[in-house]
C-alpha cells in the first residue's frame, strides 16, 4: 500500500467514542435549557422529571409492565454491582467474561465477594465462551454486548425461560440498539452515555419479578453500602424505582436524558434505533471486505456489535511487529485520525488487542460512518509506507 491523496469528505460529525458517545442529531446545549437546576431533585417537578426518565424509558424499549426501572448510582458499573452485592451468594453463579467489563465482574465476585462456589467461562476477544456449558439452575452474569471487544450475543434462545437462577445481564452498549428479550433476563442495567448520548454517572437498574422476589427472600452476609441498599425490612423500597432516588442527582444530566428520549420517539422509537445501529454496522460490514489488511474483531458475523464495532489490523507488516510496535501503530491510526479532524477517540479498549473502534449507536449517522472509512484507508497508507 502507497501513500494516497487524502479523501475529500469529511464526516459531518466526527464523535465516535464508544463512551461518552455522541450526542443525538442536532443537540445543542439549547436542550439543557428546561432544566430544573437550583432545585432539589425530591421537588415535584424535579421529581416528576426523573420519573418521566423511567416512564419513557419502559415504553421505548417495550419493557414489561411488571417489570421494575430505577436510576441508580455511578452508572453502569453502579447497577451492576449493587446487585452483584445484593443477590449473588446463595446458589452458584456462573460468570461469562469476553472482554474488559465481563473480566471486570469475574473481578468483583472471584476477588471482592470472595464466593467459592463461582464458575468462569471466558473466550479471548474475538469470541463468546460456548454458551452451550451455562448451567441455568446457577445464577448466570453476563454482558449482552461485549463493549471493547465487539462481540455480542446473536440473541436470547440460549437462555431457557424455566431457569432456577437469575440472569444479571449488563446490556449498557446494547440497550435501544439492539432487542433485547426480556423475558429472558432478570436484571439488566445500563447507563444513559451510551445509545442515549447521554451524560455520565447515572445508572439503570430494571428489575424481573423474579429479581424482586431474591431481593425479598434473601439476605447477603456482608455489609451493604447505602448507595447499594434497595431494600428495607426485607421488602423492596418502591420509591426508588417511582423517582425518589437513592442519592442526589444531575437535573441537567436527567434533562439530557429526557431530550435524548424525546428524540428516540420522534424518529420511531426502538424499531428506529435498532434500524440505525444496523445501518452503522453494515456500512462497515460492507467496506471490510475491500480491505487488505484490516478485518472486524468479533469472528463470527451474527455476533458482530452494531455499537461498538471492533477492528483489527490484519496487514502483514503489523503482524510482523512486537507487541508495543503494534500498540504503537494503532496508536498512529487515531493520533492521524484525529489530527485531520475526522475521527475522535476511535482507539481500541487499553486491555483489547490493538485496533480501532468506531461506535455504531444511534446517535451516529450512517453517513458519517461511510465518510470515515476512507479516510481509514488513508490513514493505513500513510502508516505503511512510513515503514
Amino acid at each position: 500500500m502507497t501513500s494516497a491523496p487524502k479523501p475529500s469528505v469529511r464526516p459531518a460529525r466526527t464523535h465516535f467514542s464508544s463512551g461518552p458517545c455522541a450526542k443525538r442529531p442536532g443537540w445543542t446545549l439549547e436542550a439543557l435549557k428546561g432544566a430544573f437546576v437550583g432545585r432539589s431533585h425530591r421537588a415535584k417537578p424535579a421529581k416528576a422529571r426523573i420519573k418521566q426518565v423511567i416512564d419513557k424509558s419502559k415504553a421505548i424499549l417495550g419493557m414489561p409492565a411488571d417489570y421494575r426501572l430505577a436510576i441508580v448510582p455511578a452508572s453502569d458499573t453502579g447497577a451492576v454491582e449493587m446487585m452483584l452485592w445484593h443477590v449473588l451468594g446463595g446458589r452458584p453463579v456462573d460468570m461469562l467474561a469476553w472482554e474488559s467489563f465481563g473480566e471486570g465482574w469475574v473481578t468483583d465476585v472471584i476477588k471482592q465477594l470472595k464466593l467459592k462456589d463461582a464458575r468462569v467461562l471466558k473466550a479471548d476477544y474475538g469470541q463468546l465462551p460456548d454458551l452451550k456449558q451455562v448451567n441455568f439452575d446457577h445464577d448466570v452474569v453476563f454482558t449482552w454486548n461485549g463493549t471493547t471487544s465487539g462481540v455480542r450475543v446473536p440473541n436470547g434462545d440460549w437462555i431457557p425461560a424455566d431457569r432456577k437462577g437469575l440472569t444479571i445481564c449488563d446490556a449498557t452498549s446494547a440497550v435501544f440498539a439492539m432487542d433485547l428479550p426480556w423475558s429472558k433476563l432478570d436484571v439488566v442495567t445500563w447507563s444513559w452515555q451510551k445509545v442515549l448520548g447521554g451524560e455520565a454517572a447515572h445508572g439503570m437498574l430494571a428489575l424481573s419479578p423474579r429479581a424482586v422476589e431474591r431481593l425479598e427472600s434473601y439476605s447477603p452476609p456482608w455489609p451493604m453500602p447505602k448507595i447499594f441498599r434497595l431494600t428495607k425490612g426485607g421488602k423492596l423500597q418502591d420509591a426508588i424505582f417511582e423517582g425518589d432516588t437513592i442519592n442526589t442527582v444531575s437535573m441537567l444530566c436527567v434533562e439530557d436524558a429526557v431530550d435524548s428520549l424525546v428524540w428516540a420517539e420522534s424518529i420511531g422509537g426502538l424499531k428506529a434505533l435498532i434500524a440505525r445501529s444496523e445501518a452503522n454496522l453494515k456500512a462497515i460490514a460492507d467496506w471490510v471486505p475491500t480491505q487488505k489488511g484490516i478485518a472486524f474483531l468479533a469472528e463470527r458475523p451474527e455476533t458482530r456489535s452494531c455499537t461498538s464495532i471492533c477492528l483489527k489490523i490484519t496487514a502483514d507488516w503489523f503482524t510482523k511487529l512486537s507487541a508495543d510496535d503494534k500498540a504503537a501503530a494503532a496508536k498512529k491510526f487515531v493520533t492521524l485520525l484525529e489530527g485531520e479532524g475526522v475521527a475522535l477517540d476511535i482507539g481500541a479498549y487499553r486491555d483489547a488487542p490493538p485496533g480501532l473502534r468506531i461506535w455504531g449507536g444511534a446517535t451516529v449517522d450512517t453517513a458519517d460512518i461511510k465518510a470515515l472509512l476512507p479516510w481509514i484507508e488513508w490513514a493505513h497508507g500513510e502508516i505503511q509506507s512510513a515503514k
